[in-house]
């Protein structure tokens, strides 16, 4: 069976580098469902209420937001690997201040650092492995299925923290703490250069004067409008309307996990099987026909088939859209973090504008909003496909 490595074909010598990335993300999607596993704990601990709570994800997803386009400039300063811990080191500031105080401002500042932490993690391992593969498809859908995996195993964490062994939610949170030290030490010690890139004379405007790059990152926006929306949601719509109890609504987050990092491993095969554009296509249709299963059935089962084909179909979409991106946007950490910059307003918007709907008109009615989003998306995609058989047949041509 043929290593990872050779499947996303990185030179041996760069192999280090790639697991470095690799575990680095991991850690990073340990982060992310970790805040919302101990928020609960953290609330009623720290008598939060629901204004501070959201504050605090907003927090998180406003410092991400800002530090991708920090980790888009700060390389030509002082280099990769310099921005890279010093950034990063975020997560590390920010897991330990929410661990230490219940002062409301120092916890948005908290909340902040982890965002800053999650952006630059973000921007960073998704250049550096799309410089160093030869199967760019491929080696993204493998760094983000990492990202699953540490996704799917923090809220087990703090279940075993708090529930199983009844020690406390700080443990989890500073158990974090240490695995981001690791992954500090390990790219401090890798071969990213510590010395200042050099910006090429147009590089900054080819970019911003791609159709292309604006059609692929309106596409990203449109995605983690969904993704944040449903990811954050779900569990309280099938609680809230009585669909689930809270147990069975829980383990509709896990599922969904589940499926989206099998989905991650089964796209990065397909990847390099047929055309990326079509394959878009079919994830887009996927996500479209099952959401709208999801929230239209009442069945546990037929929900849970809803939730497993979602989440397959979910799973691609970033990773592969990232991927065709032109050669010289995905190795430019400016317009890598622009394009994820401008898709992250989406994660910040669309789940405001559920809750908005959700307390206006119900939890059904906020949900069913996440169906524009998709439709988008859907709609985006297609016109991307379009024009990249009009692209081909100009090609041929040729």
């Amino acid at each position: 069976m043929p290593s990872i490595h050779n499947i996303v074909q990185v030179k041996k010598e760069n192999i280090p580098l790639m697991d470095t990335m690799y575990y680095a993300f991991f850690t990073s999607g340990m982060m992310s469902t970790l805040i919302g596993a101990i928020l609960p704990f953290m609330k009623t601990e720290y008598n939060m209420s629901y204004v501070l709570s959201g504050a605090v994800i907003s927090a998180h997803q406003v410092g991400n937001f800002f530090a991708l386009f920090i980790a888009g400039v700060l390389p030509y300063l002082i280099g990769r690997k310099r921005t890279t811990l010093t950034l990063s080191l975020g997560i590390v500031i920010g897991f330990l201040l929410m661990t230490l105080t219940a002062n409301p401002i120092l916890l948005v500042l908290a909340f902040i650092f982890t965002g800053v932490g999650r952006g630059s993690l973000s921007n960073i391992t998704n250049v550096v492995i799309s410089e160093i593969s030869g199967n760019k498809t491929a080696a993204l859908n493998f760094l983000h299925a990492s990202f699953s995996v540490g996704a799917f195993l923090a809220p087990f964490l703090a279940i075993l923290c708090t529930t199983v062994f009844g020690i406390h939610w700080r443990i989890s949170a500073w158990i974090l703490v240490v695995f981001e030290i690791i992954a500090l030490f390990a790219i401090g010690r890798s071969s990213l250069s510590n010395k200042p890139m050099h910006r090429k004379n147009d590089e900054g405007n080819d970019f911003v004067k791609s159709g292309r790059f604006w059609l692929n990152t309106f596409i990203l926006f449109f995605y983690l409008c969904t993704e944040a929306s449903v990811i954050g949601w779900l569990v309280t719509y099938f609680k809230d309307s009585g669909i689930f109890n809270t147990v069975m609504a829980q383990t509709t987050s896990s599922a969904l996990w589940l499926c989206i990092l099998t989905g991650r491993l089964l796209c990065a095969f397909l990847s390099s099987k047929m055309d990326k554009n079509i394959l878009l296509v079919i994830l887009g249709v996927f996500q479209v026909v099952f959401f709208l299963m999801m929230i239209s059935v009442h069945s546990a089962w037929l929900i849970y088939l809803s939730i497993f084909g979602f989440g397959l179909a979910m799973s691609g979409t970033y990773p592969t859209t990232l991927s065709t991106m032109d050669k010289r946007f995905n190795s430019s950490t400016l317009a890598t973090g622009t394009c994820i910059a401008v898709a992250t307003l989406g994660a910040i918007a669309m789940p405001v504008l559920v809750g908005i709907v959700a307390q206006k008109s119900g939890i059904a009615g906020g949900i069913a909003t996440i169906s524009i989003s998709i439709f988008c998306m859907l709609a985006l995609i297609i016109l991307k496909w379009i024009f990249s058989r009009g692209k081909n047949k100009l090609l041929q041509n040729a």
